[in-house]
C-alpha cells in the first residue's frame, strides 16, 4: 500500500473570477488485481499493456487504486508531479525478492501471446489454487510473481519441453548405452 499526501493549494476559478482553496488530502493506494479489474470494467480495455494511456485514463486508474473512503473526485485534479512520480515508482516496484533466471538465448523481456487482463489473472489464480482473498489485494507484481512460481513448480517434468532434435539425441544415447551394457547389436 502507498500513502501519498496531496498538498493544499489555492487556485483561480475563471468562471467566477475568484480564488478557491483545496485543503489537501491523504490517499491510500493499492496497485492490485482489484484496482485493475475496476479500471478495465470501466474502460473496456486491458490495463497491463505497453499501450499509452490518456491523462484521463491514468487519473481514473489512481481513483481505482484509492482505498481511502469518501474522497471527492476533484482531489485527483490536484495531484502534483511528485505525487505522480511516487505513484509510478510504486506501480513499477517488484514488491518481492524473487527473481528468475532466463534460460540461455532467451530474450530479457517476457512477452506472451495472450493479452493480460484481470479475468485472465483470476483464471491463473484459480488454476494455481491461489485464494482470491487476500491475494487479489496484493501488489499486482507480487501476485504475478507468485503465479509464475506456481506455473514453474506445477510443471510435471519440472523443466522446459525438449525439442525433437534433443529427444532423438537423448534416445540415441540411451539406446547405445543399452546395447553396450547387454552386448547386443540392436
Amino acid at each position: 500500500m502507498l500513502t501519498i499526501k496531496v498538498p493544499a493549494k489555492e487556485f483561480f476559478i475563471e468562471e467566477t473570477s475568484s480564488f478557491g482553496f483545496f485543503p489537501g488530502a491523504t490517499l491510500q493506494l493499492e496497485h492490485s488485481l482489484v484496482s485493475i479489474s475496476k479500471w478495465e470494467s470501466k474502460w473496456k480495455k486491458p490495463f497491463l499493456t505497453d499501450q499509452k494511456k490518456t491523462t484521463e485514463e491514468l487519473k481514473d486508474y489512481v481513483r481505482c487504486m484509492t482505498i481511502t473512503q469518501n474522497i471527492p473526485s476533484e482531489v485527483y485534479d490536484f495531484l502534483t508531479r511528485e505525487n505522480i512520480e511516487e505513484i509510478n515508482k510504486y506501480i513499477h516496484d517488484p514488491y518481492t525478492a524473487t527473481t528468475f533466471k532466463s534460460p540461455p538465448g532467451a530474450s530479457k523481456s517476457r512477452k506472451t501471446a495472450e493479452t493480460q487482463t484481470s479475468e485472465l489473472i483470476y483464471y491463473y489464480m484459480i488454476a494455481c489454487e491461489i485464494p482470491f482473498d487476500p491475494c487479489q489485494k496484493w501488489h499486482i507484481n507480487r501476485l504475478l510473481t507468485l503465479i509464475h512460481i506456481c506455473s514453474i513448480k506445477n510443471d510435471p517434468k519440472g523443466q522446459k519441453k525438449m525439442s525433437k532434435r534433443d529427444i532423438y539425441s537423448q534416445n540415441k544415447a540411451l539406446n547405445a548405452a543399452r546395447r553396450a551394457k547387454y552386448g547386443t547389436c540392436g
